[in-house]
């Protein structure tokens, strides 16, 4: 039992440092340029416009779907004139004011539903009666309310940016925790504070996301009414531009028109709402 019993000595080994291998390594120049999002962006954008002109030649029909280099001529000369722009500039102008506006209308409807149980009700029967109605099916109410103006055109903008912000930006109060929530009362925070320092930057990326859904509900609904009403008025953006060339059977200013459409919706997407995400959620390792 005895040799058992006995401690075991202690001893201590000296291990060298390894210095025979790297610590970093550098990863090769494709695998570097792949983890750039613009470049691999960028590849699908060039893949989607050869396939695009590969069908365009197959089809060998101008009038119906005109080639990517027949879109692109068009698209430089609308953008070498002028005309392009100022329909853009015409088209951007509307859609700010009807956003801002929805932006605003949002935020108080949703301050008012933290705060009482009336705002709650008010939020909830109105966001059932007027999310699931399309902001283009009022553009006839709106042209009987307001005429042949951009009113018209800012009271769908305003119905399509409203409710979709106010209920991401809703179920995001709603998720935040109990803990910022005293963090904040202990504090003394009340009222619209409470809402400014508490509720929203805990709740940002939620209200990120409905300013995108936003974004994106009221630049498609622009468009669709701008087309109406172009035709009612002969003055519009980029909507009449395209409805005007459809007239003209002028089918690569059609594709030139929608390029515009599409491009603006990426610049938006990649530089505001990207950048906007990454200086603040993303910086902040509240989202990945």
């Amino acid at each position: 039992m005895s040799q058992f019993s006995s401690a075991r000595k202690e001893f201590e080994t000296q291990l060298q440092p390894l210095t025979s291998v790297p610590l970093e390594r550098e990863l090769p120049l494709r695998q570097r340029l792949w983890q750039q999002g613009w470049i691999r962006k960028s590849v699908i954008l060039v893949l989607l416009a050869v396939l695009w002109e590969v069908v365009a030649r197959i089809q060998n029909n101008d009038l119906l779907l005109p080639s990517f280099v027949q879109t692109s001529s068009a698209l430089y000369s609308g953008l070498l004139s002028g005309e392009l722009l100022s329909k853009v500039w015409i088209s951007l102008v509307v859609l700010l004011k009807g956003y801002l506006i929805g932006i605003v209308l949002a935020f108080g409807l949703t301050t008012l539903a933290v705060s009482t149980q009336f705002g709650r009700d008010l939020l909830s029967t109105l966001t059932s009666m007027f999310n699931p109605l399309p902001a283009i099916a009022l553009l006839p109410l709106a042209l009987l309310w307001f005429g042949l103006g951009q009113n018209s055109l800012i009271f769908v903008l305003v119905h399509s940016v409203l409710w979709a912000l106010a209920l991401n930006t809703y179920a995001g109060f709603l998720g935040v925790s109990e803990t910022l929530r005293m963090a904040g009362r202990n504090y003394g925070l009340k009222g619209m504070r409470f809402v400014l320092f508490i509720l929203i930057p805990a709740a940002l990326p939620s209200i990120l996301a409905g300013l995108k859904i936003g974004w994106a509900f009221a630049w498609r609904t622009l468009i669709a009414a701008e087309l109406v009403f172009g035709a009612t008025s002969g003055k519009g953006g980029l909507g009449w531009y395209i409805f005007q060339n459809r007239n003209e059977l002028y089918t690569d200013k059609v594709f030139a028109g929608l390029a515009v459409v599409i491009l603006i919706g990426l610049l938006v997407e990649n530089l505001v709402f990207d950048t906007l995400e990454r200086v603040t959620v993303k910086r902040w390792g509240m989202q990945r």
